[in-house]
């Protein structure tokens, strides 16, 4: 099985289309804040009933949402990162299977 890479073209059109699907939502919604489900779901505990109180405190309370964003995309990167070796394990398992 002979894998030929993607020309420059496409990997730049590529890139190009990821980056837009990143920065165009900034810069059309205005005047709004990009929270997270769990701000979502605490603002509708306290709609709903107003005098709730949570069953257990988190275990670390980061400084800042700086410091939540990061280490939410620490989080998704490391996934990722063990996902995508998994992958190209059983890739190259297969392409030595098939030799």
């Amino acid at each position: 099985m002979n894998v030929k890479p993607l020309p420059w073209s496409v990997v730049v059109a590529l890139l190009l289309v990821v980056i837009g699907l990143a920065i165009v939502p900034i810069l059309l919604i205005r005047d709004t804040e990009f929270g997270g489900a769990d701000a979502a779901a605490e603002a509708a505990i306290v709609e709903i009933a107003p005098d709730y109180e949570p069953w257990f405190a988190p275990l670390f309370e980061p400084p800042g949402s700086e410091t939540e964003s990061l280490l939410f995309a620490l989080q998704a990167g490391l996934g990722a990162g063990v996902i995508g070796y998994f992958f190209g394990w059983q890739h190259g398992r297969r392409q030595r299977r098939d030799r």
